[in-house]
């Protein structure tokens, strides 16, 4: 069999796999969370989420509501360079993001089952 002859055969197989695996994975929510940033925001945003009295106290003096703050976590950056994550229990996450033109600041900690917002500046 002719080197042209082998690539055609696997040219062929590999583009019904593509086929067959789009037709397959098209519904489906199929997600690749592989970088660091994605796969804290990921873990965060599968968990319960707390918010501290003073995270209530600064939403309710700012006009903000909570979906504006889980909107952060899900489109903000983490910022590992302020981050805790060598902890034991419980690790804290810095989150910059954008709300309105306006720029906040929110450390969580991410336990087990619950992710609680410490702090909002």
């Amino acid at each position: 069999m002719t080197l042209l002859r082998r690539l055609g055969y696997y040219l062929g197989g590999f583009s019904i796999g593509l086929v067959v695996l789009a037709f397959f994975l098209s519904g489906k929510k199929a997600s690749c969370s592989y970088g660091p940033s994605a796969r804290v925001k990921k873990n965060i945003s599968t968990k319960t989420i707390k918010f501290s009295t003073q995270v209530l106290d600064f939403i309710e003096n700012s006009n903000i509501d909570s979906s504006s703050v889980k909107s952060i976590i899900a489109k903000g950056s983490v910022n590992f360079s302020e981050s805790n994550t060598k902890l034991d229990s419980c690790n804290i996450y810095v989150f910059d993001g954008n709300i309105e033109g306006s720029t906040y600041k929110l450390t969580i900690e991410n336990c087990d089952n619950i992710a609680t917002i410490q702090n909002m500046k």
